[in-house]
């Protein structure tokens, strides 16, 4: 695992349990997220979330205490990765406002080879009202969405993209390539039945945004997951 900018970095003991902390400063927390792990508050999980726990990192054991996180953006429960919080309400609100010239990179492992081998998707994706996401032709009725990729392997019938996210809908990559007939590899909703991997291959490896107090642009980057480099070593 390396972060590209050189920060604080709060020592191990410190750290919430299972969710490393890449970089800190006092406006900004970049984690690492696990698959498994909520990023906000559910009515049935509130306490086993990212926000959460550090939630209770900042406050480090003082449930008195006035610190706390803000959620900028979210990945699906089921997805690993680059996850950024904010540690003011002013840092909160500069993040989202520019959260869309975020840079948003992903690693995926999908079903099928892809033809081409790089390009992108561009379509209008909506939401039913049990909350699944389709593609649409009809402008009017859902969001236009952009999703880059580039095959980096295939092997066994799977490849493993290098993904750009260019639009932050929510399951847009899922969405995007079970459409084309190529779902990620362990999506129990958007795929194709019997699983292939235990969890979701899908992590977000790399992030660059502007700072929400200095302004400069800053970068974070994550390795391959283990799991990812187990599953493309049985293909």
């Amino acid at each position: 695992m390396n972060s590209q900018h050189k920060g604080m970095r709060p020592p191990k003991k410190h750290q919430p349990k299972g969710l490393p902390i890449l970089y800190e400063d006092k406006d900004i927390l970049v984690v690492d997220k696990p698959p498994g792990l909520l990023t906000v508050g559910t009515d049935r999980d509130k306490t086993r979330t990212a926000h959460y726990l550090l939630n209770d990192y900042v406050r480090r054991g003082n449930p008195k205490s006035r610190n706390r996180v803000y959620v900028v953006h979210r990945l699906d429960r089921d997805t690993s990765g680059l996850l950024v919080f904010a540690k003011s309400e002013t840092a909160k609100k500069f993040l989202q406002e520019n959260w869309e010239q975020t840079d948003k990179y992903y690693l995926a492992i999908v079903h099928g080879q892809l033809i081409p081998k790089e390009g992108k998707i561009s379509t209008y994706l909506a939401e039913n009202s049990a909350h699944k996401v389709y593609e649409t032709l009809h402008a009017d009725k859902g969001k236009l969405s952009h999703t880059e990729y580039k095959v980096l392997k295939e092997a066994r019938g799977f490849s493993l993209l290098d993904v750009h996210l260019l639009t932050g809908r929510k399951h847009q990559i899922r969405v995007h390539f079970a459409a084309k007939g190529h779902p990620v590899a362990g999506d129990k909703k958007y795929g194709e039945g019997k699983a292939a991997s235990k969890r979701l291959a899908l992590h977000a490896r790399s992030l660059s945004f502007l700072h929400p107090f200095s302004k400069k642009p800053i970068s974070f980057e994550t390795d391959m997951p283990e799991d990812f480099v187990r599953l493309l070593g049985k293909m």
